[in-house]
């Protein structure tokens, strides 16, 4: 099937990039510029698309980010340290994100004949984010099939919703996937900080799913606290 992967230079979005590369026919990657507090991420996406060899469309959305005010991926909020499971990282939510670029997503689909868009939403975002969780995703379907009738036929892809980020690392690994040139942090700074919630939570999937982590973090025991790991 011709699919786009939403794709946001992290390791999930990258590790399905190389699965939909492996399994099925990868048309191109999107991204957005939402007004993220840094926009290092969409370089190792750019990356990415350089390296499977396919089109790399970044859509602007910076003015759309602008509205969404209030979250600390876009506005001038302090980024919690710890786990996401704590209720501190719900101040990471950007309101309707995923909806958002995921329409974006089927209206390119659409235009350029694709057969799915896959996003890399997980068992891991269902605590706090929920545009990632599979009752979302069913919703968004059922939509689309509406908004899409009689036009085209797409569908929404996503592989990883119902597993862990363990699940992803061990996916990711079996498709060859260059951990080490992905980025997570939040933070933005030289190399992954080790302590925000994606930071913490990268380490821990690596850990839990017997890989070896390539990435450098500024503090890497942190995690070790963050999870109760000994």
């Amino acid at each position: 099937m011709k699919t786009i992967v939403i794709c946001s230079g992290g390791l999930d979005s990258v590790s399905l990039a190389h699965k939909v590369a492996a399994e099925r026919e990868l048309t191109g990657l999107l991204s957005f510029d939402y007004g993220q507090r840094h926009s290092k991420e969409l370089e190792f996406a750019a990356a990415c698309a350089r390296r499977l060899d396919v089109p790399h469309h970044v859509i602007d959305l910076r003015s759309v980010g602008a509205a969404l005010s209030g979250s600390a991926l876009t506005d001038d909020v302090d980024v919690p340290d710890g786990h996401y499971a704590e209720d501190t990282m719900k101040v990471t939510v950007v309101p309707n994100r995923n909806a958002i670029m995921l329409a974006v997503g089927f209206g390119m689909a659409a235009a350029q004949g694709a057969d799915a868009v896959a996003a890399a939403v997980h068992g891991g975002d269902h605590f706090i984010y929920p545009d990632c969780r599979p009752d979302f995703i069913d919703a968004f379907q059922a939509m689309e099939n509406k908004a899409l009738d009689g036009v085209a036929e797409v569908d929404l892809y996503t592989p990883f919703v119902n597993i862990p980020k363990a699940g992803i690392v061990t996916e990711g690994a079996r498709h060859g996937t260059p951990f080490g040139e992905t980025w997570s942090c939040y933070k933005g700074g030289d190399v992954h900080c080790g302590r925000c919630g994606t930071c913490v939570e990268r380490r821990e999937a690596f850990h839990l799913a017997g890989v070896d982590d390539p990435t450098e973090y500024a503090d890497p025991d942190f995690w070790r606290s963050a999870t109760g790991v000994a």
